[in-house]
């Protein structure tokens, strides 16, 4: 995937969250462990979630905010595909599946932190800090639900 604007920027992301998903979705029919198998499958859900979620920011968002470039960031800082799963929580315990899937979306907010800083139309500037605020706030819920399962 070319990522040149913040449009193919959302892409990018939408095919993040449906590739997480898909693996979560994947592993939790893999992993032996119930409770494992429980927050993958919570998460798998959350995943689509912020998929719908993103797809319906590029629907409403500003085409001006949409066609801003930022191939700058992008040729420092590739962004890197997730295609495939090669089964990365199929043995993993709860807490590390939690580490991993809050280490993702991390670099996903590192890109809109970047990006956000370097743009200086102010619609997409409110485009980029709304998702990353709804991306900082999905994580702070799947933290909080892991942590509920955990109590169980």
């Amino acid at each position: 995937m070319q990522v040149e604007t913040i449009r193919d920027v959302l892409n990018w992301t939408i095919s993040f969250h449906r590739n997480l998903k898909d693996c979560l979705l994947h592993c939790s029919k893999q992993n032996k462990d119930e409770r494992s198998q429980m927050i993958l499958r919570y998460l798998a859900e959350h995943e689509g979630s912020l998929e719908r979620m993103v797809k319906g920011f590029e629907n409403i968002a500003e085409e001006k905010a949409l066609n801003t470039w930022c191939y700058d960031y992008i040729d420092k800082h590739p962004i890197v595909e997730h295609g495939h799963c090669d089964s990365p929580f199929k043995e993993m315990d709860m807490s590390h599946i939690m580490e991993k899937i809050v280490n993702h979306h991390e670099q996903v907010l590192e890109l809109y932190n970047h990006l956000y800083s370097r743009v200086d139309i102010n619609s997409a500037k409110e485009l980029l800090e709304t998702i990353q605020n709804v991306e900082e706030n999905e994580i702070k819920r799947m933290v909080q639900t892991a942590n509920r399962f955990s109590d169980m």
